[in-house]
């Protein structure tokens, strides 16, 4: 495991951790989080509800704040 984030809990650690490891930082995260919304305006119609495709895209928009310092 990384470094001990004080006030964090194990799982907090652990996801932050696998996010620091896979991306190096969070704005690389954030970039590949961009990417990701960006897909979703391309993806094929009927493969998904339109409700499931807002649920994923408000999910990257509030995690991409937090990474970006926004929120």
């Amino acid at each position: 495991m990384g470094i001990l984030h004080l006030g964090m809990t194990q799982k907090e650690t652990k996801l932050l951790d696998l996010f620091e490891d896979a991306y190096g930082s969070p704005a690389e995260l954030a970039d590949v989080l961009d990417l990701g919304m960006e897909m979703l305006f391309y993806v094929e119609e009927g493969a998904f509800s339109q409700r499931e495709l807002q649920q994923v895209a408000t999910a990257l928009r509030k995690i991409n704040g937090v990474l970006r310092g926004k929120s």
